[in-house]
């Protein structure tokens, strides 16, 4: 297959900066495609323009129909580090494509700063929730941002403060590569430079204030991490639940009887590129799930405000399916299973005798694995401590074949 695409970067050096290769592509093209500012730097090209189109659906469907001509995309930096090659790659053969990428962003940060790459971590806040980032956030962790404009640093710093990562150091790299650089260094509670280039990268060393509490990665977040009115899986119990469920990259959960969400935010926090859908069917419980999505940094989870299985209608195959509740509607278990993916966990918890007996005859109906879940902790009873046993749970773990 003959490859009638290019996708070049560009850094802030502009045309200068480009191979040869790369200057004879652009000076071949029958079509360039970019924005203003790639357009720009080639005022005299006698080339078709294309700019961008959000959503890039359109764009894709005026490149296919350009298939055969010389086309060239403009892009900047590194095409697959967050742009515009990591979409076109998902619509068009690789075989069809010829991708030259200049140093991403990333890439210059890291040799500002001294910084090795696996010292690091990479997120993009272009286009994305700055309350992702809180998901990020431990002592010690190197992070670098690309900004969506020139408010975000100064966004980054109020959310570090807000939740207890003031002293966290804060280099800001604008324009890196080109004439305009500049570089910003200050603390998270000393920011103060106001509104910063649009074209700038934020790089993060988080260290947290006296008193504040790190969130770990690994499932089994204190309960007072999150919101809620009594119906959340407790601690214990939720780390043995999510070790069931088993989170892996890219994979996708349906939590069944979200209650406060904690299964499902854990889930997304586990692992990378994986995302989750929360069914809860009061209206109150929902919102008390996106809230708590949003403070520990998984503003990404889907919520359904509805009661299951009804609610479960076109939700598509599942990778895991998690039931905290509803355990007695008769038809419950089998649209869970329905939904699970071949290969698929689907993991059921039950405190009641309607719901454990329920997930008895689900074992002996499906196999898989029953356990009985126990925990007790030391609390202040009148003036000594002893020990509280907490409910316990019975759980069903079974894999689809």
């Amino acid at each position: 297959m003959t490859a009638w695409l290019s996708v070049v970067g560009i850094g802030e050096d502009g045309l200068d900066g480009l191979g040869a290769e790369a200057r004879a592509l652009i000076d071949g093209a029958e079509v360039l495609v970019g924005g203003e500012r790639h357009h720009a730097l080639l005022p005299d090209h006698k080339a078709e323009r294309l700019g961008w189109q959000f959503p890039l659906g359109p764009l894709i469907a005026e490149l296919r129909a350009r298939r055969g001509r010389r086309v060239v995309v403009l892009a900047t930096g590194d095409p697959f580090c967050f742009g515009i090659a990591s979409t076109l790659v998902r619509h068009l053969d690789i075989a069809e494509m010829r991708v030259l990428p200049a140093p991403s962003a990333f890439a210059l940060a890291r040799a500002r700063l001294g910084w090795p790459s696996h010292t690091t971590e990479e997120v993009t806040l272009h286009g994305r929730p700055l309350e992702s980032l809180p998901a990020r956030l431990a002592p010690g962790q190197r992070l670098l941002a690309l900004s969506n404009d020139g408010t975000t640093p100064a966004a980054v710093a109020a959310l570090l403060v807000e939740r207890g990562y003031g002293p966290s150091r804060m280099v800001v790299l604008e324009h890196m590569g080109g004439p305009a650089e500049r570089r910003i260094d200050a603390t998270a509670e000393s920011w103060h430079p106001g509104e910063t280039a649009a074209f700038n990268t934020i790089a993060l060393e988080c260290r947290p204030a006296p008193g504040t509490v790190p969130l770990p990665s690994v499932p089994g977040l204190p309960d007072a991490a999150f919101e809620h009115d009594g119906q959340i899986t407790k601690r214990e119990v939720r780390a043995a639940t999510l070790a069931a469920l088993v989170p892996l990259l890219g994979q996708r959960l349906v939590d069944i009887g979200a209650g406060s969400g904690a299964i499902a935010i854990e889930w997304l926090r586990a692992a990378r590129n994986v995302s989750a859908v929360a069914i809860e069917r009061d209206p109150a419980r929902a919102e008390r799930i996106a809230r708590n999505a949003r403070t520990l940094g998984t503003p990404g989870l889907e919520i359904v405000t509805g009661e299951a299985p009804a609610a479960l209608a076109g939700l598509g195959p599942a990778d895991a399916v998690f039931i905290g509740g509803g355990l007695g509607a008769p038809d419950m278990l089998p649209a869970a299973l329905a939904l699970l993916a071949p290969g698929g966990r689907l993991v059921a918890n039950a405190v009641t005798v309607a719901g454990e007996a329920a997930l008895l005859k689900a074992h002996s109906t499906h196999g898989g694995a029953l356990a009985r879940l126990a925990v007790s902790r030391a609390e202040p009873v009148g003036g000594v401590v002893a020990w509280r046993a907490l409910a316990p749970v019975t759980q069903w773990s079974f894999t689809k074949r």
